[in-house]
């Protein structure tokens, strides 16, 4: 079943004094429900720009978008951020914690936002979910006293705690070691296959690429389906 329909998706900005930048040119996308696509792209090629429009945080120039049946220009911008905070999960290269709070207070934190019971069981959701990514140890810590593959994972307990549809990983590896690396994939892999969540991977490491299903390469603005990429030799 489709859950992410994107069809010839452009994003242009306009500059003053220069011609406008076509940053997206014509994307067309299907995602189904518990896939794994990998997009590859050098830098500035467009490839987070691509990834805020399908987690609904920004919106085409032109084009069209369903989430999960639903058109994006019929969404209000209301419904539009609780379908993201329901559904969609973002996993980012920079961690994004909040240095001020314990690990487990920032695993909690998308939890505040939920109306329903999830906002009273969020302490316990979120001490499963950091004991899920083997941080049950750690709950109390700041960021700081964390190693970077900690401080990674906590950003996968954080995007997962609400058990999103969705997860959108934009380059989950780039700050970390390869071994390390190679750790939070395995460990990102598995919980989207158990949860049956589909999940988009930005990255220019092989790899991370070679994890997923479906592989493209985002190229003056478009994208274009790559052969399957192997392992490549240790």
């Amino acid at each position: 079943m489709v859950f992410l329909h994107a069809r010839g998706i452009t994003r242009t900005v306009e500059l003053p004094d220069a011609e406008p930048l076509h940053i997206l040119r014509g994307v067309d996308l299907d995602v189904e429900v518990g896939d794994h696509v990998s997009i590859m792209g050098r830098s500035g090629s467009g490839k987070s720009t691509l990834l805020n429009i399908l987690g609904l945080l920004d919106a085409p120039t032109s084009g069209t978008l369903e989430f999960d049946g639903v058109p994006l220009d019929r969404m209000t911008a209301g419904r539009r951020d609780r379908t993201r905070g329901r559904n969609v999960g973002f996993v980012f290269q920079q961690f994004n914690l909040l240095p001020r709070r314990t690990a487990l207070e920032n695993v909690e934190m998308p939890l505040l936002y939920d109306g329903g019971r999830g906002f009273w069981r969020r302490r316990r959701l979120a001490a499963e979910m950091l004991e899920r990514v083997g941080l049950g140890e750690r709950m109390a810590q700041m960021p700081e006293r964390l190693s970077g593959g900690e401080q990674q994972r906590v950003a996968i307990a954080r995007a997962l705690v609400r058990s999103p549809r969705l997860i959108l990983a934009d380059e989950p590896t780039g700050a970390l070691d390869v071994e390390t690396g190679a750790t939070i994939m395995t460990l990102l892999d598995q919980i989207a296959t158990q949860a049956g969540a589909a999940l988009i991977t930005i990255t220019h490491d092989p790899h991370v690429a070679a994890r997923a299903q479906r592989v493209f390469r985002l190229s003056d603005g478009v994208l274009h389906a790559e052969e399957p990429i192997l392992e490549p030799a240790a």
